[in-house]
């Protein structure tokens, strides 16, 4: 029996997870919750299984539903003696401070919230090597190439090539861009997520994102990390080793197959999720990323070609621009241009934990600015 501290439980991962859960009661057990504002969903979860320990972020709606509240309770939280592995799935930065936490604590991770390698992987996978801890992917992509390399030695790795399902807005010139809304944004093709996620999506901010992270994940060069689009979101990532073979790892796009695995890992078990037929998806295409018009790409590349604390700052600016955009605050081309502004006026310092958590606030404070400044030069 493997028992879990879920945090972000109220969200689309979070959700997702207590469904792999409730198919397998005899070898997952929860024993932690954590959402952001949530306190009804939060408590009803706890009752549902049985939990006696919740926290929540937000003061107001924690004080509410008489449960502990702030970064402090969370951490906290995955850091209890019964917690054996941690499922991290809470969006943004915020994730950090609980995900060091419960490493340094002895507890396995099972990781979505890709923000926490993007901002912190030079920081985070050294504190995982000293640990001896296990820290699983849960996103489709990078759960492919960590079930692809599984038995691989890492200099027989020549790329790893993560797939995108290229968003609502593939094929879209940057004309066709400018008078984007927020529906149109949030109609992903493929995947049903949380809103911040589906802007990245539609962005290609996702796919710089996860790029950088596994980077890190894997202990890559960030030459060796490629991505193209792949629409029928089949082939949920891939990895070219030196003699050219390529591996894939296929199936529906189900986030619960990817949760499981992470969750179970290294055992493969049966379950409800019906099994990729290949019959149903005969025309499976890639086309390359379109750089000029989805300029995330660029930007995750040269965020992670500097390193020290600029990821963090690219990771920053991006969630600030996100979050504007679906408040109504910001244009979706905007988004890029926020974030390049945000990069091109920071100052690269040392990176270790304390000035990842300053240059994060530091960035949204200055997208804030960039994004003024923009608006009164139109």
């Amino acid at each position: 029996m493997k028992r879990l501290a879920v945090l972000g439980s109220t969200g689309s991962i979070g959700l997702q997870t207590l469904d792999v859960v409730r198919q397998h009661p005899d070898r997952l057990q929860i024993v932690g919750l954590a959402a952001g504002s949530n306190g009804e969903l939060l408590r009803s979860q706890m009752a549902e299984f049985g939990v006696r320990r919740g926290a929540l972020f937000a003061q107001t709606q924690a004080d509410q539903f008489d449960l502990p509240h702030g970064i402090n309770a969370i951490r906290d939280l995955a850091c209890a003696d019964d917690v054996d592995c941690v499922v991290v799935s809470v969006a943004g930065v915020i994730g950090l401070i609980p995900t060091v936490a419960a490493i340094q604590a002895g507890k396995n991770i099972a990781l979505a919230s890709k923000e926490v390698l993007v901002a912190a992987g030079e920081v985070v996978m050294p504190l995982v090597a000293d640990a001896g801890i296990t820290m699983t992917p849960i996103d489709s992509e990078h759960s492919a190439i960590f079930q692809c390399l599984e038995g691989t030695k890492l200099d027989q790795v020549k790329k790893i090539i993560l797939t995108a399902s290229g968003g609502p807005f593939r094929g879209k010139t940057t004309a066709d861009l400018r008078a984007i809304t927020v529906e149109q944004a949030l109609n992903h093709p493929t995947w049903r997520m949380g809103g911040k996620i589906t802007i990245d999506s539609a962005t290609l901010m996702n796919k710089g994102l996860e790029m950088i992270e596994a980077r890190w994940l894997f202990g890559l060069e960030m030459d060796q990390v490629d991505a193209v689009i792949h629409p029928q979101s089949i082939i949920h990532s891939m990895v070219e080793f030196n003699d050219g073979s390529v591996l894939g790892q296929l199936g529906w796009p189900n986030m619960r197959l990817p949760i499981q695995y992470a969750l179970l890992y290294p055992d493969r078990v049966p379950n409800q999720l019906p099994p990729w037929n290949p019959i149903e998806t005969p025309n499976l295409t890639f086309e390359p990323i379109d750089v000029q018009t989805f300029r995330s790409m660029g930007l995750a590349r040269e965020a992670a070609r500097i390193g020290g604390t600029m990821p963090a700052v690219f990771n920053a600016a991006n969630e600030w621009a996100a979050n504007a955009f679906l408040a109504g605050r910001c244009g979706f081309l905007e988004i890029f241009d926020v974030v390049e502004g945000v990069m091109a006026s920071h100052e690269v310092t040392g990176c270790d934990l304390e000035s990842i958590l300053e240059v994060d606030q530091w960035a949204r404070t200055r997208a804030e600015s960039v994004s003024s400044k923009q608006v009164t030069d139109l």
